[in-house]
C-alpha cells in the first residue's frame, strides 16, 4: 500500500470513528449515542467517538452545609462539609426538589445558575481553607454526582490526600464499575432507596436491582445510611415498609460484614413539587407509622421532613 492508499484509509478509518454511535456504560440506561448527542442525564457526551464527561467540574451549587443535612446522622454529627453540585441525572423523577440543576443541560446550567469551573485542586483547596469553620471535607451532591464519576474520583482522591473526609449523595443508579472507581475515595454515602417494588423505578426511569446491589458493594467499604421519600400512593404501604428494612438488615450477610440492622435509614416526608405540585403531601401521622414498622428489623430509623 502506497503513502497515500494509507493515508486515505487512516482518513477513512477517522471518519468512520467520528460517525459512530458509542455505548454509555455508566448506569443501568446504557445510552446509544451518536456524536455530538447527550445521554438521558445530560451529562455525558458523545464527543468524536468518545464517551466524555460534559459536566465535569461544572458547578453549580457550593455551600458548607450541616452534615445532617445530607442526611448523615451517625457520620461525624455536628461538623459541617463543603458540599458542591453540577448538572444532570440520570432519573427523572416527578418530585425532584432539584430540578432546576438535575434535569438541566450544559448551557441551561450556564444559563440560570452561572455554573462555574472548578478544577479539583481548586475545590480541595477550599475545603481546606473552610477547614477551620469546622469543615471535615467536600459532600459531592445536590444533583446526581455519579453521571459526572470523574470528577467525583479525581476531586475526592486529592480531598482524601489533604487528610478530610469525602461524602456521596447518590441515587445509587449507576454500575457496579464505576462505583469501584471512586470507593475507595468515599467515607460515607447517603444513597436514596426510592422503594421496594420494581414498577415504582421503572416509574423514575430506574432500576430497583441496580440500586440493591449498588448498596450492597457500598457498605462493604464505607458508611452508608439510606434515605426513602414517602409518596402517597406510590410507597407508603406498612408491607412495603416491612420488606424494605427486613433487606436491609439482611445487607451484613449478603455484603460479608457485620451491623446490617444498624444501617440507618431516613422515612422522609413528601412536599408536592416541580411536576407533581397538585399532590397532598405524606401525612405526617404515615411517616411515624411506617417508622416502627422499620424499626421493627432496624435499630436506627429517623424520620425527616415532619
Amino acid at each position: 500500500m502506497s503513502r497515500a492508499e494509507r493515508g486515505n484509509a487512516m482518513k477513512a478509518l477517522l471518519a468512520e470513528t467520528s460517525s459512530m454511535k458509542i455505548t454509555c456504560r455508566t448506569c443501568m440506561r446504557h445510552c446509544s449515542l451518536a456524536p455530538g448527542q447527550r445521554g438521558i442525564c445530560l451529562a455525558r457526551k458523545n464527543e468524536g467517538g468518545r464517551m466524555i464527561c460534559d459536566n465535569y467540574g461544572m458547578a453549580t451549587s457550593l455551600a458548607l452545609d450541616p452534615i445532617e443535612k445530607k442526611p448523615l446522622k451517625m457520620f461525624r454529627p455536628g461538623s459541617l462539609v463543603l458540599s458542591v453540585g453540577s448538572f444532570g441525572c440520570n432519573l427523572k423523577c416527578p418530585f425532584c426538589q432539584n430540578h432546576e440543576i438535575s434535569m438541566a443541560g450544559r448551557q441551561e446550567a450556564e444559563e440560570t445558575t452561572g455554573a462555574v469551573y472548578i478544577s479539583p485542586e481548586t475545590l480541595t483547596d477550599k475545603a481546606l481553607e473552610c477547614r477551620p469553620a469546622g469543615n471535615i471535607g467536600v459532600a459531592f451532591t445536590y444533583n446526581e454526582p455519579m453521571v459526572g464519576w470523574e470528577y467525583v474520583r479525581d476531586t475526592a482522591k486529592l480531598v482524601k490526600e489533604a487528610g478530610m473526609d469525602n461524602v456521596l449523595v447518590t441515587n445509587g443508579s449507576v454500575s457496579i464499575e464505576v462505583l469501584e472507581e471512586v470507593l475507595p475515595f468515599i467515607d460515607a454515602m447517603n444513597i436514596d432507596l426510592k422503594g421496594f417494588r420494581e414498577n415504582y423505578y421503572r416509574k423514575l426511569g430506574g432500576d430497583l436491582e441496580t440500586v440493591k446491589a449498588f448498596i450492597v458493594r457500598a457498605a462493604r467499604d464505607c458508611h452508608v445510611e439510606l434515605t426513602t421519600l414517602v409518596v402517597p400512593g406510590e410507597n407508603d404501604s406498612m408491607e412495603e415498609m416491612e420488606e424494605e428494612a427486613e433487606w436491609i438488615a439482611s445487607i451484613s450477610t449478603l455484603a460479608g460484614i457485620s451491623g446490617g440492622t444498624e444501617i440507618p435509614l431516613h422515612v422522609s416526608r413528601f412536599f408536592p413539587q416541580y411536576r407533581v405540585a397538585d399532590r397532598e403531601a405524606t401525612d405526617v401521622g404515615q411517616i411515624y407509622r411506617l417508622a416502627e414498622a422499620a424499626k421493627k428489623h432496624l435499630k436506627n430509623v429517623f424520620t425527616g421532613n415532619c
